[in-house]
Parts: structure tokens; C-alpha cells; sequence
């Protein structure tokens, strides 16, 4: 959940443009640089053997026996050891999976009598830890109230993970509760977590909530990662750590044991530095699954392989509409999106403006309400068949209060507190906020698609990353462009677009219900002419 793109205000017309704070949020001390220089060093990423490495880089090791997939996970472990353990610290990664190299034996094992999986055989990925493993770690949303939750299996898309022949290395910080627990609060960090850093600048904020991934796979910790969002969890930290990250559409993958906020506009999605790595993790874990009933209606209109659609000349003879609000706001990100809109001329596609956000106008007032009717039935739901002392959210809102110290040192739990204040889904608060934000929405998209002739809507995806502010929260970062997909429960996809100031900022795309090959066909053409993928450098702050 990315809680400043709606909380401030509570509507869409509070997504404003706002100034970008520029200045660095420590200023460094003489003896701090240097042991910060060398710290960076050693984080280079070109001095690591897996730098950048993708997929088809990976498989490719294997499949000449230069490495195997033990080797590879070894190297991973070695490098989350190293920078995100120790060192500059990145803490991106709350729990390693004592079982890892032993998949990747398994996975050895299997390709040595040439039984190869598929594109994900030997890979190791990191998953977001609210995502239930049926094994030795624990799933916790970043909570202490949940320390003692071991998931009595897999979540569906784990066990499709597992099928795939992936390794799964390890799971990755959040921002607690997936940003659901106060209004006050600093994305990327947890109580069981602590602070996660963004590796470009590690004094800014790698964005929530699925910031441990964001880092993690940026900063080559692993091959490919898993994120969720609810309302830019995805897109923002993708954005914000120069990824490529894909929000399905509700419903294209399961959100069977996910502890969950919003049924309506909840989804896992990849998380990579490659639009095809993304796009090849995004077909391999969708499927029917009848514990979700909203995987039924991507019935027959699921892609196998989404790679089909990497298509260099994507954009040839597209029509994409640009949100206005986004051209105007911090100079050095407007500057990169109309660099990236001459981009997508020269390839071909042609661009109009439009204001998709005056069209909303207040249509998401009542996202909130909406958010905490469904987190409420959601999460009690989850903790009825969960193994945990918590049964209700009842539980941790008491829990979090006789551990206040341990629990809430920094910010506390108000949006909890109001969620437990709601009455059930049959209240009719909720059955007309759901309407009005979830159908209104989609109506809003598909009639701009249609009257504009659109083949997707496109825009800045966020700013860029804030600093780590513990005693204040979270601030604006400028023009946020995760909504209108989030509450229509729409494909949306980010691209790197550039930097501003050193810190990374992605390029959106968003269409229509299902379209997710057309808009991956967009973003990969976008991709393969800009290049605008960097890796990170893992400077201390803004002036080193």
C-alpha cells in the first residue's frame, strides 16, 4: 500500500503536484564518509558476478555448466551477507530460507538427467513477507504481533513457484502491515524489520510497501523478486529503485494466502530489471485457484507466456494518452517525461494529452472506507487458519499496545484502530463505496480508452524517493500515478525513465481489464529504445 498516494487527502483531487525536496536528509560528517566510501565499494555492483544478470543470463550459465544453480544461489547469499547484512546495510531482506540450497541441489539434480522445468529452473527470487511458505519461515507482514506465524502451506502462487522450479532465497522487509497501520507512518519499515534503505542514495526511502523487494532486486540481491499492492506497493518502489514492476490485473494471479487489505484491489506482481524478466515471471504464476474466487474471471484470458508480446516495434502505430497533471511539477522529472514522450514518437506511437484525474474528480473519496471495510474481514479471515496467537485484528491492535515500545516506537496504529470501528461488508457505507470507487473508476478508464481511441494511459509513475524520516512519516513526493489502476484493479506497469538528482524515476503504462500483453508490448519497446535501466551506486547521500 502506498498510503500517501490517497490518505492525505482522501481523494483524488489531493494528487497534486508539489515541490520536490531536494536536499540531502543527513549532512555527512567527515568520519562517517569514509567508512561510507568504503562500504560502497565494496557494494559495487560491477565487481559482482551476477551484476545484472537476467534470467536468460542465468539459464544460459547453467545450461553450459559454467555455473549451476547452487553456485548461483551461493552467490546471492554471499552478496545478502555482505551488503545487505552488513556493510552499508540495505536491510532489505528480513528472513533467509535454510532450505535454498537444497533447491537449487534439487534443481541441479533434475537438470543433470535434462529435465528442465522451465525459463524459472536453477532461479532464485525473493518474496515479500506477507506471502505465506509452507516451511521453515515465518510470514509476518513485518509484524511482532505475527513472530509466531509459520504458515501451515503455501500460498498458491509459492506453490506455482515451487512447480516452476524456482529457488526461493529468502523474504524481503515491508512497510509494516503493507502500510495499513497508521497514517503517520515511514515506508520500509517494520517492527520486526526495521528500516529498509533505497541502495541509489541510502539515506532516501526505497518506497512501500513492497520496499525490501524494490532494494533487493535492484541492488542484485537476487534474480527476479515478488511484490504486492493494494495501491502503488508495486509500482511506486519499482519506480523509486530503477525496476520494471507489473501490477496485474485483480484476479490474473491469486491472492490465496496473502495476508490481505483490499479484496477488490489487492494483487502480487513481479518485480525485475528487465521487462522481459518481469514478463516471464508474470505467466508462470497465473491460474484458476477456487480459494480466489476472482481468478474466475480470468478465465480465458490468461497468457501462458507473456514474452510473446516483447515486441521491439510495439509502438509502432500506438495511441497513448499522457495525464496532464503529470507535465507539470518538479522541473527535472517533467523533464524526463517529455523526454520520454519523444521517445515513444520516434518509435512510432502517437501521443495526446488528457486529464484522466479531472474526469475522476472525487470518485476516490471513498477508496479509504472501501480499504478499511476489506482489511478488517480480510485480515480476520486470514488469522482464523492461520498458526498464530492472533485470531483477530482485535488481537493486534491489543497486542501492539501492551508492546508499545517494541511495536509502535515511531508511529502508531490509528488506521487499525479505525478499520476494528467498521461494521461488516453487508453495511451500506461499504457496498456504495465500492461502487462508486471500484466501478466508477473502471467506467472512467474504459470510456477515456474509448473516446480518445487509446491503446493505454501513461504518466510519470511517482517522483522520486523521499529521505528516511522516522520522527515525521512519509512526505509528498509529487505526482503519484497508481490509483486509478489500483481502484479499477487494472494492469499498470513501470518503466525506468531516467534520474533525477541520482534517484530513479519510472515511466506508467495502464489499460483495461486483461490487457496486460499490450501494455508489457508498450513498455518493452519503450524499454529496448531508451535504456534508462542504471544500476544503483549506493552513494551515502545526495552530495557524495
Amino acid at each position: 500500500m502506498h498510503r500517501r498516494n490517497f490518505l492525505k487527502t482522501g481523494s483524488l483531487a489531493g494528487l497534486t503536484i508539489s515541490t520536490l525536496v531536494a536536499a540531502s536528509c543527513n549532512e555527512p560528517s567527515a568520519e562517517n564518509q569514509a567508512a561510507d566510501t568504503t562500504a560502497t565499494a565494496n557494494a559495487r555492483d560491477d565487481i559482482f558476478e551476477l551484476s545484472e544478470a537476467t534470467i536468460t543470463d542465468l539459464q544460459q550459465k547453467m545450461q553450459s555448466k559454467q555455473f549451476t544453480s547452487r553456485l548461483i544461489t551461493e552467490l546471492y547469499l554471499k552478496r545478502i551477507d555482505q551488503i545487505d547484512k552488513k556493510g552499508i546495510m540495505l536491510n532489505s531482506v528480513i528472513e533467509l530460507n535454510k532450505d535454498a540450497l537444497n533447491m537449487a541441489d534439487a534443481m541441479d539434480k533434475e537438470r543433470e538427467k535434462e529435465k528442465v522445468r522451465g525459463p524459472l529452473h536453477g532461479i532464485p527470487v525473493l518474496i515479500k513477507d506477507n506471502i505465506n511458505t509452507g516451511d521453515n519461515m515465518h510470514t509476518t507482514a513485518g509484524s511482532l504481533a505475527l513472530a509466531d506465524n509459520f504458515a501451515k502451506q503455501d500460498a498458491f502462487i509459492v506453490h506455482k513457484l515451487r512447480e516452476a522450479g524456482a529457488v526461493i532465497l529468502g523474504k524481503t522487509n515491508l512497510s509494516e502491515w503493507a502500510n495499513f497501520r497508521s497514517t503517520h507512518s515511514t515506508s520500509a519499515w517494520s517492527s520486526r524489520g526495521g528500516q529498509t534503505k533505497n541502495p541509489y542514495i541510502l539515506d532516501r526511502n526505497p518506497s512501500g510497501s513492497s520496499a525490501g523487494t524494490g532494494t533487493a532486486v535492484a541492488a542484485n540481491l537476487c534474480a527476479i523478486g515478488i511484490g504486492t499492492e493494494t495501491d502503488g506497493s508495486i509500482v511506486s518502489p519499482s519506480s523509486v529503485n530503477g525496476l520494471v514492476g507489473i501490477k496485474p490485473t485483480v484476479g490474473l494471479w491469486s491472492r490465496s494466502g496473502i495476508i490481505p487489505i483490499s479484496k477488490t484491489q489487492d494483487t502480487a506482481g513481479p518485480m525485475a530489471r528487465t521487462v522481459k524478466d518481469a514478463a516471464i515471471l508474470l505467466g508462470l504464476l497465473t491460474g484458476i485457484d477456487t480459494a480466489d474466487l476472482a481468478t474466475l474471471t480470468s478465465k480465458g484470458k490468461v497468457e501462458a507466456d507473456y514474452t510473446k508480446f516483447l515486441d521491439t516495434n510495439g509502438l509502432k502505430g500506438k495511441r497513448l494518452g499522457v495525464e496532464k497533471n503529470a507535465l507539470d511539477g518538479n522541473p527535472a522529472v517533467v523533464a524526463l517525461l517529455k523526454e520520454a514522450i519523444e521517445t515513444l514518437k520516434k518509435q512510432g506511437a502517437e501521443v495526446v494529452e488528457v486529464q484522466l484525474y479531472h474526469e475522476m474528480k472525487d470518485i476516490g473519496k471513498n477508496e479509504f472506507n472501501v480499504l478499511l471495510y476489506e482489511f478488517k474481514d480480510g485480515l480476520n479471515q486470514y488469522f482464523a487458519n492461520a498458526n498464530s496467537k492472533i485470531k483477530t485484528l482485535a488481537d493486534v491492535i491489543a497486542f501492539n499496545k501492551q508492546n508499545e515500545a517494541k511495536a509502535m516506537p515511531f508511529f502508531k496504529q490509528e488506521t487499525m484502530e479505525l478499520a476494528q470501528a467498521k461494521g461488516d461488508l453487508n453495511s451500506k457505507e461499504y457496498v456504495d463505496a465500492v461502487k462508486q470507487t471500484n466501478l466508477g473508476t473502471r467506467k472512467v478508464i474504459d470510456d477515456m480508452l474509448t473516446k480518445y481511441k487509446l491503446d493505454a494511459i501513461i504518466g510519470t509513475t511517482n517522483g522520486p524517493a523521499v529521505c528516511i524520516d522516522l520522527v515525521n512519516g512519509d512526505y509528498d513526493n509529487g505526482f503519484g500515478f497508481s490509483g486509478p489502476a489500483a481502484m479499477a484493479g487494472y494492469p499498470h506497469i513501470t518503466v525506468p525513465m531516467g534520474s533525477a538528482h541520482g534517484l530513479p524515476v519510472g515511466l506508467s503504462f495502464f489499460s483495461t481489464a486483461y490487457h496486460e500483453g499490450e501494455i508489457i508490448k508498450l513498455a518493452y519497446a519503450y524499454e529496448q529504445a531508451s535504456k534508462k535501466r542504471v544500476a544503483p551506486l549506493y552513494k551515502p547521500d545526495l552530495f557524495s
